[in-house]
């Protein structure tokens, strides 16, 4: 130690680099592969035939493993880079634990190579953004902790009196992931990898969206605005705007945020109750979102000269704009005169590749070029090349967006439109053939973010080669020193200097909105009326669902009829509560790639067994100008009834009333449905084995919607 001129003593001590160094390059490795993986995708949307016929390769099971590459590998790795970085640095200490650290590292990496393995092998919980399966969640769960040890470790031994703004946001986002993970992975396993969710039905889809509304607000969004509120004054070498603004930011988003997934279920089966809450909450989320980009932009006042110099600070402004658009659209998107339209179409996969494109993405790689070349101690090697790659991912994201956005209005107004004689003027295949060109389009702009991003690879090593890494930055501060002061503070003086305050009121906050809504749907049996002709699936339904879900089906096809005339013009009777009673996890999808499948078994005689075979074989062959990938291994892959009376005991165990001991004898049921498809299959002159996987998927999507047609007026368990 030594003293300052004051008589503090000062400590040395040394900031750890390396932790920061892996976790980047973990970001830079994770994020090309996720982009690969999403542009492999994105190609099969007007080009089937890249799927190979491989079942790894479809887009049903390369869709969430590109979702998860980039939510968790990608932006996750760039967050904790960002973070270890910023911490040690905002709390003038060293990480709580090295050890700990690391563990964090390789156990998160060793998560996101799971995924890779599980995801595409279609162990798939059928959730959009926690598709991952019970082991992994539990890791993930472990991890997490871990990293909340390591992180309040070093808040709590901080240097500094004062908790940064960017630390509220640390603090907010490891509170509420952590309940978000813990209520949407509570579930039921039969297996070593398989397991159905907790809840069925409508309960599943509101606390699906409540979670995966609020995984982007949690994970993409709150921990981003931390290391824009660290990172942005650094680069511009200016103070954050406004400190009040930054607070009404922070505690309104955090409160309000919580209450908007249902704006993702507007004009479902979901109460109306339920709905209205989540579009007011949406609404309301413009001010703080807004207050913060502002706060943003501001912080860059008198320094626009600067701005166009720094290739850093160009990514944030583009970054910071791109949050503002993404956080204006999404309430506009929760307006239910504008979600009739939205819903369903690439309108809004237009609006949430605004925010990961260019909100997540260009934040990711304007922290890589500003830690990098301090880390190792040099300049950044090429300004031009950053400057190149800001301008290639600019555009990129805008010929990416742009026609998502046209193809949204096209596919909605084509599904809507009407002859003059009152019949459907569009048969679904139209609006499907009619957006190839928005798709190849989008693919076009996704290959110029992917060629930028690899200009900064390249950018980024050299710069690493012409510079020598510094593993401990040396640093000195003196000791915290508690000291009471008979001066009248600011109350949220009070708060900063309390980090065990501000989790357990940041944990209050956020699950005010979560019990509020869940508590009435869960309890309150009004909210889900039951309908007396809906029974559970038989044995072999039970085995096609789950091949449905490990396919991946529900990223392309729906299970929700909204109550809109085209809409019940063109599928059937609107869905209601009461048919997803027995839905563990729920299917009613978000996008419709293809149609409808509510009532695709309603009608036996509309679309025979050997229809479905054939659709599965070649679905050109039968839908002439399909977009979708073939499934010939459903033709030979033989079905798994090991597995059949675990299944049936875990459904009943969730409440499903099939008979006690039906377990036991719930595959000799399966096989007689199976014989009697191969019999209509044959009838046809389609020959197959009643043990294979097409069987059981015939038999599930010809049940979709038939037991709605017994009865179709809902009736209340009350009296």
């Amino acid at each position: 130690m030594q003293e300052t001129n004051q008589g503090m003593q000062v400590e040395k001590f040394y900031y750890d680099n390396k932790i920061v160094k892996a976790f980047g390059y973990a970001t830079v490795v994770f994020g090309i592969v996720g982009m690969l993986v999403g542009l492999w995708a994105a190609i099969q949307m007007y080009y089937p035939a890249i799927s190979l016929n491989f079942a790894p390769t479809t887009f049903g099971r390369l869709r969430p493993l590109h979702t998860n590459a980039i939510i968790f590998a990608f932006v996750g790795n760039a967050s904790f880079a960002g973070i270890y970085y910023s911490l040690q640095r905002l709390c003038k200490a060293r990480m709580y634990s090295d050890k700990l650290s690391w563990i964090h590292f390789w156990g998160w990496q060793l998560i996101i190579v799971a995924a890779a393995i599980t995801l595409p092998l279609g162990l798939n919980n059928g959730a959009e953004y926690a598709e991952l399966i019970w082991p992994i969640d539990i890791a993930i769960a472990v991890v997490w902790i871990i990293f909340g040890i390591n992180m309040f470790g070093t808040i709590l031994k901080r240097r500094e009196k004062h908790l940064y703004v960017a630390i509220w946001f640390y603090i907010a986002t490891w509170v509420t992931v952590a309940l978000l993970h813990i209520v949407r992975s509570i579930e039921l396993p039969y297996s070593a990898t398989g397991s159905y969710s907790w809840y069925a039905g409508v309960q599943d889809a509101l606390v699906q969206w409540w979670y995966g509304h609020n995984a982007v607000a949690f994970f993409l969004t709150t921990p981003v605005l931390g290391l824009m509120y660290y990172f942005l004054p650094k680069a511009a070498n200016r103070p954050v705007y406004s400190y009040r603004l930054s607070i009404i930011h922070f505690w309104a988003l955090i409160f309000i945020y919580i209450w908007a997934g249902p704006h993702h279920l507007l004009y479902t089966a979901l109460p109306d109750w339920a709905q209205s809450l989540g579009v007011v909450f949406s609404i309301m989320l413009i001010a703080p979102s807004w207050g913060g980009m502002l706060n943003g932009l501001f912080t860059l006042r008198g320094a626009w000269d600067k701005v166009r110099e720094d290739p850093v600070l160009k990514f944030m402004v583009v970054a910071i704009t791109c949050y503002g658009m993404a956080t204006f659209e999404g309430p506009l998107l929760s307006l239910k005169s504008v979600n009739a339209i939205s819903h369903f179409s690439d309108w809004t996969i237009g609006h949430v590749h605004i925010g990961g494109l260019g909100w997540n993405g260009f934040m990711a790689f304007a922290i890589l070029y500003f830690m990098i070349p301090k880390m190792w101690g040099t300049n950044l090697y090429s300004k031009k090349l950053a400057t190149n790659h800001f301008w290639l991912g600019t555009i990129g994201i805008i010929i990416y967006a742009v026609p998502l956005y046209w193809a949204g209005f096209e596919q909605s107004l084509m599904w809507k439109q009407f002859t003059p004689e009152g019949q459907l003027k569009f048969d679904f295949m139209q609006t499907v053939t009619n957006i190839k060109p928005m798709y190849i389009a989008r693919s076009i702009g996704g290959t110029l973010y992917l060629i930028g991003a690899l200009i900064m690879v390249y950018n980024l090593y050299k710069t690493i080669r012409q510079g020598k890494f510094i593993a401990n930055e040396a640093a000195e501060a003196a000791p915290l020193v508690k000291v009471v002061s008979q001066k009248k503070q600011y109350w949220h003086r009070v708060i900063e200097r309390k980090p065990l305050t501000m989790l357990v009121l940041s944990l209050l906050l956020v699950a005010i909105g979560g019990l509020v809504q869940m508590i009435p749907t869960f309890l309150v049996k009004s909210n889900v009326p039951t309908i007396a002709s809906v029974k559970p699936y038989t044995p072999l339904e039970l085995q096609g669902r789950d091949i449905y879900v490990r396919e991946g089906c529900y990223t392309c096809h729906s299970q929700m009829i909204r109550p809109f005339r085209d809409e019940v013009a063109r599928y059937g009777e609107y869905s209601k509560a009461g048919e997803f009673v027995y839905d563990h996890p729920f299917q009613w999808g978000s996008k419709r790639t293809g149609p409808d499948l509510a009532r695709e078994g309603a009608d036996k005689n509309k679309r025979p067994d050997s229809w479905h075979y054939t659709h599965m074989y070649d679905p050109r062959l039968t839908s002439p100008g399909s977009i979708m990938p073939r499934y010939i291994w459903l033709l030979d892959d033989k079905l798994d009834i090991s597995s059949t009376p675990a299944k049936i005991r875990a459904m009943r165990k969730l409440g499903v009333p099939y008979p006690k001991g039906y377990d036991e004898i719930a595959n000799i049921d399966l096989m007689k449905q199976a014989d009697s498809i191969t019999a209509s299959l044959k009838k046809d002159k389609i020959e197959t084995s009643s043990d294979r996987e097409i069987v059981a998927m015939i038999a599930y999507l010809q049940r979709l919607g038939r037991d709605i047609q017994a009865e179709p007026k809902p009736i209340t368990e009350q009296k």
